[in-house]
């Protein structure tokens, strides 16, 4: 026999076995034992459902990224390409002969590092360019009671000198610009620096001595350059003052041509309000940030590699290496916050 109850919040059923016992009940209308197994199911189902998504959605990692500081993603989800594992490279003419470095200087940004490198690693393997991704990331510590301040510039020097020998040209890139025009060009720049991330295309500095974000330039001509200053101690300044070493080399800028989608070139992931930038002056900085460093540079970094790390991060490989800058209060006062 079979009884039921309808109330205005849920609907409860019971069924009695041939002995006239009544089974336990549910607010889901079925027996205990039904209930967990339906349960099962659907889990199992919605799992089988996210990994399909995931699997046909290349860009799902900028978009949640994107939603996350309320912007939009444009154009329709892509299906992965297949990505051949670096030691096939050498055995596919296609792919070239020059290697890539990409140097990213990095303190304290996991969400964006864990969007960058799975994007970065798939864009690069579909323009078929040889690379490996250098997460530099400076390790906070303390000195005498203060800690030291971000050095952009440092740190990219660094890791020129610990990137392999194997590769033959690094691009200086910034952890939250992401190139999403396919027509961007990474390739080895043979006659002088190739400022990727122009101010014509990028989203926010448009100023025409700007060579930050991502510049792409041979270890020979950044040699030439000495690197650059390690004397910027937080945010800005470093990138004109590499501009000015790129001119006093006889080095030309080249900038991309062609492309058409302006501003919308890159997705920019930094949010202003979550991270605040370190625009503080202290004492002679203020003076000292427009003067250019005719001593310091690639030849006078003073660091310490504390590990090196190699990482997976989405299926992408990267190298990340804990860094400790060496900061000289005596030359570089405004190094440190009290």
């Amino acid at each position: 026999m079979t009884c039921a109850r309808a109330t205005a919040v849920n609907l409860i059923t019971c069924e009695e076995d041939k002995h006239g016992h009544r089974s336990r009940l549910t607010p889901s209308g079925l027996p205990r034992k039904c209930s967990v197994f339906h349960l099962f199911v659907a889990c199992l189902l919605l799992g089988f459902l996210s990994l399909l998504w995931l699997q046909l959605s290349c860009s799902g990692d900028i978009a949640w990224a994107a939603r996350g500081q309320g912007q939009e993603t444009p154009g329709p989800s892509r299906a992965c390409p297949p990505e051949p594992p670096p030691e096939h490279w050498e055995e596919d003419e296609s792919w070239g002969p020059h290697r890539l470095a990409v140097l990213v200087p990095f303190r304290e940004r996991f969400e964006e590092l864990l969007v960058f490198v799975p994007h970065m690693h798939r864009f690069l393997s579909r323009k078929k360019i040889q690379h490996h991704i250098y997460v530099l990331n400076q390790v906070d510590h303390f000195s005498l009671g203060a800690l030291h301040r971000f050095n952009r510039a440092a740190l990219i020097n660094a890791g020129f000198l610990e990137s392999s020998n194997s590769t033959d040209y690094i691009a200086m890139h910034d952890v939250d610009l992401l190139p999403l025009n396919e027509e961007l060009d990474y390739g080895f720049p043979e006659t002088g620096p190739f400022h990727v991330a122009s101010p014509e295309l990028h989203p926010l500095y448009h100023y025409k001595t700007y060579v930050g974000g991502i510049l792409l330039l041979s270890k020979q001509h950044y040699q030439l350059c000495n690197g650059m200053s390690n004397r910027f101690w937080g945010w800005g300044r470093e990138d004109d003052e590499f501009y000015r070493r790129i001119k006093g080399a006889g080095l030309q800028l080249f900038r991309p041509s062609g492309i058409t989608t302006g501003y919308k070139t890159f997705r920019h992931l930094h949010d202003p309000a979550w991270r605040k930038r370190d625009q503080k002056r202290i004492a002679a900085q203020k003076q000292e940030q427009f003067r250019v460093d005719r001593e310091g540079g690639l030849s006078t970094v003073k660091y310490r590699v504390d590990s090196r790390t190699a990482l997976s991060v989405g299926g992408a490989p990267c190298t990340v290496l804990n860094i400790m800058l060496d900061c000289d209060k005596a030359a570089t006062p405004w190094c440190t916050f009290s």
